[in-house]
């Protein structure tokens, strides 16, 4: 796979990262299921086998477990096979573990720690603002995280989630590098203003999501949705219910039938034609066990023909 800079960083990422949200497990509000650690730590090697050379954690995910998880594949990989690390704060949790939202320079700088110490690391790629929230710390949460830059502890400081509005305020204290918002066929919102202000100031972009939490992987049906574990967020998330799975699924199968005609899967379309903008840099692809990866990485390096594209347009409506 080409690499591609991200924004104005010295970081070239392969178009496909690996997301590794499943690999918290199910014991927390947004899981996606049981999960077994010794599948998590088979799929991140095998990402980079496939050669993958970025993954995206966080230590929400799973409340800090993903991240120790994550750590786990870093010390069987060693120092010479690391891939760049991109990880984020901002939510954080209590005793019962419910999540709180917090963006105050003393959380931050404890947030880092741990993340280091979860990770066995000492420089964090790339970090950021997982959700801006509170809306009226973002400013003093991006002011701490500009200090970690200056300190050596961060390397490239970026944001997720959030709007052009935010970014704006943000741009005065320190560079925005990257954002890391929603985009998917499902999901079009950042094409009306985010996508031309990151351009307009060189800020990259890597999606999360870009086959909707999976509705576009060619492979949902209805029994797939029902069928999924009590304890998937998934199951709570209104592009799987009614009104909008029918449209999803019909949508789905339209999918399907184009993506048989050039050869691929509507899995690799759909990462494909995220990765068909310019100014984005890679996809956050999500998997939590072996095999996963090699169905979708292919859309990493898909061309879409213009006749394609707009008959997806049209199809897209």
């Amino acid at each position: 796979m080409k690499l591609r800079r991200l924004g104005p960083s010295d970081l070239y990422l392969t178009p496909v990262g690996l997301g590794t949200w499943a690999m918290g497990g199910d014991d927390w509000k947004f899981g996606w299921g049981p999960q077994e650690d010794a599948l998590s730590l088979r799929t991140i090697h095998e990402a980079l086998d496939l050669g993958v050379n970025w993954l995206d954690t966080a230590p929400v995910y799973g409340l800090g477990h993903c991240e120790e998880v994550v750590g786990r594949a870093l010390r069987e990989l060693g120092s010479a096979r690391r891939p760049i690390i991109s990880t984020k704060c901002e939510r954080c949790w209590d005793n019962d573990r419910n999540i709180i939202p917090r963006l105050k320079r003393a959380s931050i700088r404890t947030e880092l720690e741990d993340s280091l110490r979860r990770l066995g690391v000492e420089t964090i790629d790339m970090y950021q603002i997982h959700w801006p929230q509170p809306d009226e710390d973002i400013e003093e949460g991006w002011s701490a995280i500009a200090e970690l830059v200056r300190e050596g502890k961060v390397r490239w400081a970026g944001v997720s989630n959030f709007s052009v509005a935010q970014l704006r305020r943000l741009q005065p204290i320190h560079p925005v590098a990257f954002l890391q918002p929603p985009y998917s066929m499902i999901n079009r919102s950042i094409e009306a203003e985010l996508l031309p202000y990151c351009e307009a100031h060189n800020i990259g972009i890597i999606p999360y999501s870009p086959m909707q939490k999976g509705l576009l992987s060619g492979k949902v049906t209805r029994a797939w949705v029902e069928a999924l574990p009590a304890t998937d967020h998934r199951r709570g998330d209104p592009q799987f219910n009614e009104p909008l799975l029918s449209k999803n699924i019909a949508l789905n199968d339209a999918l399907r039938g184009i993506a048989t005609r050039l050869g691929t899967t509507p899995a690799e379309l759909a990462i494909a034609w995220v990765l068909r903008q310019p100014r984005v840099t890679s996809a956050i692809v999500g998997a939590r066990r072996p095999g996963q990866l090699a169905e979708t990485i292919g859309g990493g390096r898909l061309p879409i023909p213009a006749d394609t594209l707009a008959e997806i347009a049209q199809t897209l409506g």
